[in-house]
């Protein structure tokens, strides 16, 4: 049986000498310091292309003082989530975890690629309930990995780092606040995402540095791009778990596809239209799920609202009973695409851009989804700029976007809702014991949100 639960940590690299600072002050009042040392040791699960590493995704069996089982980490927004199942009689790993990487490790086997073990020194700050704010760890790391090919040897490495990780009471101002007081007794933020990459690396070399605009608006490209595959990513091991993230999915893909149209000019061309088709296939495939969703409660709260004597024969049971079918239907299909080539060659493109995208030197219905479309990519790109515009001025730039976004949205769900009303009216209408009538009402009152929308758009571009 698997747990879930969101981490979010910030690591730093320290010297031999480094010595972690008081933090007393910062208990709450009527908490407490906890310190004690435990010994970890872990073995970490990769493809030979370490698939797993490249989209931030840590398979590892950890054993030891404390910690132990099999534990799974997702991207999931600014923080990750980590899914536990307990260790195994006999070492092997559990099928469940092993069908949640399946699409990540793009169908090839996984198997051990580094073994860990550290000295960790914690510092566990409580409140008066004793409920946990934040852990330091302290941790003297030594690590061995696989041979990259045939015919290497093995590569040990060992170092020292700082993690600060918030528990389930804490939050960002406790974990920002210890991180400037780490950083000002010459601690560095990590330029290695977890302990495997650094123990499969140990000598990657820092980015040289460049303050040039060109590269700066390439280094907010990658990191935004890197942002929405983690979306993607995360989507695809929650699908594989049986729960529903078809949305945030697809909100990483149109962001994704604004990006490459926005800035088209820096990409290669190529590399750019195929993957903009291949995500457009795929958030095609997820919006059929998501339509029957959204209709299913769309109409059922229309059918709620109307007056009795206005709904003629079993109208909510059609609308769920129908839309539940397809829904269903769909949501099957959508499990056969995540396990076919195709997709797998989506994840693997993905895979190459977030760290090195292929960067070159240098009033109809139709007429408002175009426009409802272009406020996205517009939104997207002022999202990634912000940085560069300013936080207040770009805040403001994201709100009216959205606001235009919403309003067009709302038009093209209208217009999607008149055509699955159609069609529910039709089989009603030759079915015995069932009428048409209401559905011909609800149809109607689609065309008057449709026509709001279209008004409210109006006025927002004047």
């Amino acid at each position: 049986m698997s747990t879930a639960q969101q981490e979010r940590e910030d690591k730093y690299d320290v010297g031999a000498d480094f010595a972690v600072p008081n933090l007393d002050d910062l208990v709450p009042p009527g908490g407490r310091l906890e310190e004690d040392t435990v010994t970890l040791d872990t073995q970490y699960f990769d493809t030979t292309d370490r698939d797993l590493l490249r989209q931030h995704v840590t398979l590892r069996r950890r054993s030891g003082d404390t910690d132990a089982g099999w534990q799974l980490k997702v991207p999931d927004r600014k923080a990750r989530t980590e899914i536990r199942v307990p260790l195994t009689a006999d070492d092997s790993m559990p099928s469940e975890l092993a069908a949640l990487v399946s699409g990540v490790a793009l169908g090839k086997p996984v198997h051990p690629v580094a073994t860990i073990s550290t000295v960790r020194r914690r510092r566990r700050m409580l409140d008066s309930d004793g409920n946990l704010l934040t852990e330091v760890a302290d941790d003297t790391v030594r690590a061995t990995a696989a041979a990259a090919s045939a015919g290497d040897g093995a590569v040990a490495s060992d170092w020292r780092e700082v993690e600060v990780e918030l528990g389930e009471r804490g939050d960002g101002t406790l974990l920002e606040a210890i991180g400037k007081r780490l950083t000002r007794d010459d601690a560095h933020p990590s330029r290695y995402p977890s302990k495997l990459s650094r123990a499969l690396n140990p000598n990657d070399p820092s980015p040289a540095d460049d303050d040039s605009g060109a590269e700066a608006v390439r280094e907010l490209l990658t990191a935004y791009l890197d942002t929405q595959v983690q979306a993607i990513v995360g989507g695809d091991v929650w699908l594989r778990r049986g729960l529903d993230p078809i949305h945030a999915t697809r909100v990483g893909i149109r962001r994704f596809r604004s990006t490459l149209r926005v800035f088209k000019k820096m990409l290669d061309p190529a590399a750019r239209t195929h993957l903009d088709e291949e995500l457009s296939w795929y958030a095609g495939v997820l919006g059929e799920v998501r339509d029957r969703r959204v209709q299913r409660a769309r109409f059922a709260a229309a059918v709620t609202d109307l007056p009795d004597e206005l709904v003629l024969g079993p109208v909510a049971a059609r609308i769920e009973n129908d839309l539940l079918a397809e829904q269903l239907r769909y949501r099957a299909e959508l499990m056969e695409t995540v396990d076919s080539d195709r997709y797998r060659a989506v994840l693997a493109a993905l895979a190459r851009w977030r760290t090195a995208p292929p960067l070159t030197e240098d009033g109809d219905d139709e007429a408002l989804h175009r426009a409802r479309k272009a406020a996205k990519r517009a939104r997207y790109a002022a999202e990634l700029t912000r940085g560069l515009v300013g936080k207040k001025k770009g805040k403001k730039r994201v709100a009216a976007y959205k606001k235009v976004q919403k309003v067009l949205g709302e038009h093209q769900d209208s217009v999607v809702a008149l055509g699955t009303l159609r069609a529910l009216g039709a089989r009603a209408g030759s079915t015995d014991g069932e009428n048409g009538f209401t559905f011909g009402l609800l149809y109607g009152l689609e065309l008057q949100a449709a026509r709001r929308a279209r008004d409210d758009a109006a006025r927002l571009a004047t």
